[in-house]
C-alpha cells in the first residue's frame, strides 16, 4: 500500500513538472528523480492515482486547503491586503454526468462543466483559494463563503476584494460593506444608464492621469458621484464613469471606498486583469482543464494541487533575482528546473549532482543548495545538491 503522504507527493510532483495528465504518468514511472521526490521506488501508475483522488471526500479536501493555507505562510509566502476574484468554467466532455451548463470563454459558448471559484493574491500573484462544483443557484453567494473562510484562517475579513460585474449581486455588496470589506467591481451597462452618462455636459468630467500603468490611454475622463442602488440599501455607493479608456463604451466602476482617488481605483481595477493570466497559467501549465484525460482526478482535488504547486513556484521565485519574481511557472521550470542529473543514495545522505546548464548560476545564488536539508519521508537522510 502507498501511504497517503507519498501518494500526495506523487500527484504534486506531476503538477510541478507541468506534464499533461493524458501522458504524464506511464512514461514517467521509471523516472528516479520523481520517485525520490515522492519517497517511493517508482511513481504509481494512473489507475492508482485516479482511485486515490476519488477516495478523498469534500471534507478532506477542505482540510488540505486549510492546512496548506496555514503552512505556506511559515515558509515565507506572506498575504497582501488585496485579492482578485473570478469564476472559471472547467469543461467536461461527458454526456452522462448530471452537470449544469456554464459559459466557457475559450469556446465562446455554454456547455456542461464544473464552475470553479478562484481567489488570487494581488501582490504575491498566487492563487490562494479555490472551490469547485458551485451550483448556479449559489454562484452569487460564493463570495460570502470565501469571506467566512478568510475570517476563520486569519481572524479578520479580507481588506479589499476586486471582481467583475457577474460575480455577485448588489445585495451581497451591501453585506460586504456591513462587514467592512472594501470592494471594487464593474457595473453592468444598460441603455438607460448609458443615456444618462452621455447626457452629462463636458464640463462635469475631470481628466486624470494613470501614472502606474504602461498603456496608450493614460488620461481618461472621469465622472465621480455617489448614487443610490435599490438592492444595495439606503447607504450611498460610489460610482465612477470613465471615458477615453480605449473602449467604445464607458467603463463604470462601483466601490465602497470613498477615500481613494479615481486614478488609484482605475489603476487597481486594471491590475485585476492579471487574475486571467493566473487562470491561463493554471490551464496551460498545471492543466486544470484536462478532465477527459487518462488520469481522472476529481476537480476539487486537482484544484488544491494547483494551489500548492503555484505557491511553491512563487516561493522559489522569491529566492531568485528580481527579474524572476513574477515569472510564470512554465518559465521557471523550463529555464531552471528542467535539468538532468545524477542521484546517489547511501545510508546517511542523498547526493544530487545537476548537469551543467547556462542558468545554473541562478540556482547557486538562490542559496537552496548551500546547506543539506533533512528528508523526513526518506528516513531523515541529508539531501545535498551540487553542480557539475
Amino acid at each position: 500500500m502507498v501511504p497517503p503522504e507519498q501518494a500526495l507527493r506523487s500527484l504534486l510532483a506531476l503538477k510541478l513538472i507541468g506534464m499533461e495528465r493524458k501522458s504524464h504518468v506511464m512514461n514517467l514511472v521509471f523516472d528516479e528523480g520523481l520517485a525520490l521526490f515522492a519517497g517511493l521506488n517508482v511513481i504509481p501508475k494512473r489507475s492508482y492515482l485516479a482511485d486515490y483522488s476519488c477516495s478523498i471526500g469534500e471534507q478532506g479536501i477542505r482540510r488540505l486547503m486549510e492546512t496548506w493555507f496555514e503552512q505556506v505562510q511559515t515558509l515565507g509566502l506572506s498575504r497582501s491586503a488585496s485579492l482578485d476574484l473570478d469564476f472559471h468554467s472547467v469543461p467536461a466532455n461527458s454526456q452522462h454526468e448530471p452537470l449544469e451548463k456554464h459559459y466557457v470563454s475559450r469556446r465562446s459558448r455554454s456547455q456542461k462543466g464544473v464552475l470553479v471559484f478562484l481567489a488570487r493574491d494581488a501582490e504575491q500573484r498566487v492563487m490562494c483559494y479555490a472551490n469547485a462544483h458551485i451550483p448556479k443557484c449559489e454562484q452569487a453567494d460564493e463570495i460570502l463563503r470565501f469571506v467566512e473562510f478568510w475570517k476563520q484562517q486569519t481572524g479578520a475579513p479580507p481588506q479589499e476584494l476586486v471582481f467583475d460585474s457577474q460575480l455577485t449581486t448588489y445585495a451581497n455588496l451591501a453585506r460586504l460593506d456591513q462587514q467592512e470589506v472594501r470592494f471594487l467591481t464593474l457595473r453592468r451597462r444598460t441603455r438607460k444608464l448609458l443615456a444618462e452618462i452621455y447626457a452629462r455636459p463636458g464640463s462635469a468630467w475631470r481628466r486624470v492621469t494613470l501614472r502606474s500603468l504602461t498603456r496608450s490611454y493614460r488620461t481618461p475622463r472621469v465622472y465621480d458621484e455617489r448614487i443610490a442602488l435599490a438592492r444595495y440599501g439606503k447607504k450611498p455607493i460610489r460610482q465612477l464613469s470613465i471615458l477615453d479608456l480605449g473602449h467604445e463604451a464607458p467603463t463604470i466602476l462601483l466601490t465602497n471606498d470613498m477615500q481613494a482617488t479615481p486614478a488609484t481605483l482605475i489603476t487597481r481595477y486594471a491590475q485585476r486583469m492579471l487574475i486571467e493570466n493566473g487562470i491561463a497559467e493554471a490551464i496551460h501549465f498545471f492543466h486544470i482543464d484536462a478532465l477527459s484525460s487518462m488520469v481522472g482526478l476529481k476537480v476539487d482535488f486537482d484544484l488544491q494541487l494547483t494551489l500548492m504547486a503555484s505557491s511553491l513556484y512563487r516561493l522559489f521565485a522569491r529566492r531568485l533575482p528580481r527579474n524572476y519574481h513574477h515569472a510564470t511557472a512554465k518559465v521557471l521550470f523550463e529555464s531552471l528546473l528542467d535539468v538532468s542529473g545524477r542521484v546517489d543514495i547511501d545510508e546517511t545522505r542523498i547526493l544530487v549532482t545537476l548537469d551543467k546548464r547556462a542558468h545554473n548560476p541562478y540556482l547557486v545564488d538562490s542559496g537552496l543548495a548551500d546547506q543539506p536539508n533533512a528528508t523526513p519521508w526518506l528516513d531523515n537522510r541529508a539531501l545535498v545538491i551540487q553542480f557539475a
